[in-house]
């Protein structure tokens, strides 16, 4: 038996973490969030060159559309290749055929002039056509003067902001920084700790949440439209939904699929053209009180702008082999800077 859905949207992913896997260790064992980002992600992102971009982001999509998600919300972090980085994600996905909306990760870390420059390619790509919103990495690494150009160039451009809120404690201050604002285009990643209420949907990643033991957002508690993410862990959205359902049950042994349902489905008001997508599925009925407890699911065809993408063979565009071949090349490089 079969069923058919549309398109599913992963909502906050940050493709170039497709290379990290089998990373080498940190020079020690982080304790804290700060301590995650410091030893980890901070120092793999500052390694990154546009070829490693440009096959994570092939590897990433890959992975997103063999798992039946044909569009993605990227979030995008590399501070010594910046120009151009969101034009080779965006040509990367559209390879594959996967649909993806891009911002680059503006952050005060690495200086003004680099601040300067996730701005200018926020603003080059959005203005160039580019679908996507300005980017910010956390209130914590970006000063007043910073926070400020992010929203005006906002803005000016039409468009919301994709930021990280309140993820971990040191980010407690977020809402007081972001109360005036931000605006119902926002996409409000995290809000673990979030302390007040701000306009904008909610980005819910529980996979990511849990495995940096920031704590549980506890997203019913938002009157805002919450979507689901998976944070960089992969393009595989019903594993996230599953995620989400079994943690909200953790708190609450009354909730039931349908409410981590509705934040999934939330990821077509951000990407209303994945509506049209179809994707065929090895299971039936596509329903949340079936797909909570059954694992393997898998999608047999999918169908991106009338075109099949992906059919019993695998991607009908691209070589899978081949883009993990690349990948785990380019990963090897990575993992050498390291």
């Amino acid at each position: 038996m079969t069923a058919t859905t549309p398109g599913l949207v992963c909502a906050h992913h940050h493709l170039y973490s497709a290379l990290a896997r089998g990373m080498p260790a940190p020079p020690r064992t982080p304790r804290t969030f700060r301590e995650i980002l410091e030893l980890v992600w901070w120092r793999l992102d500052a390694a990154l060159d546009l070829e490693m971009i440009r096959w994570s982001a092939m590897l990433g999509a890959l992975e997103a559309l063999e798992a039946g998600t044909t569009a993605i919300v990227d979030h995008h972090a590399s501070p010594n290749a910046i120009e151009g980085s969101l034009d080779v994600i965006a040509a990367a996905c559209a390879e594959v055929g996967v649909r993806v909306a891009c911002a680059y990760e503006v952050t005060d870390r690495h200086g003004p002039d680099g601040a300067r420059r996730g701005l200018e390619e926020n603003e080059r790509f959005l203005r160039a056509g580019g679908r996507g919103w300005v980017g910010a990495h956390a209130c914590f690494t970006l000063s007043d003067e910073t926070l400020e150009a992010v929203t005006g160039l906002a803005e000016d451009l039409g468009v919301g902001v994709h930021i990280h809120v309140a993820e971990g404690p040191e980010d407690v201050a977020a809402g007081e920084r972001l109360e005036d604002k931000a605006r119902e285009s926002w996409l409000l990643a995290h809000c673990v700790h979030l302390d007040r209420d701000l306009p904008g949907t909610v980005l819910h990643n529980p996979e990511s949440n849990m495995n940096n033991a920031v704590g549980y957002a506890r997203p019913t508690r938002f009157p805002n439209p919450v979507a689901l993410g998976t944070d960089g862990i992969g393009g595989d959205m019903l594993t996230a939904f599953r995620a989400a359902y079994l943690r909200l049950r953790e708190e609450d042994v009354t909730a039931t699929p349908e409410t981590p349902w509705r934040w999934l489905e939330t990821g077509w008001e951000l990407f209303p053209e994945a509506r049209t997508d179809e994707v065929t599925w090895s299971y039936e009925p596509m329903e949340p009180w079936h797909l909570a407890f059954t694992p393997g699911v898998r999608p047999l065809r999918v169908v991106v702008d009338g075109e099949v993408v992906l059919d019993e063979h695998g991607p009908t565009r691209v070589d899978a082999a081949e883009v993990r071949a690349k990948a785990a090349e380019q990963a090897r490089r990575l993992h050498a800077r390291l």
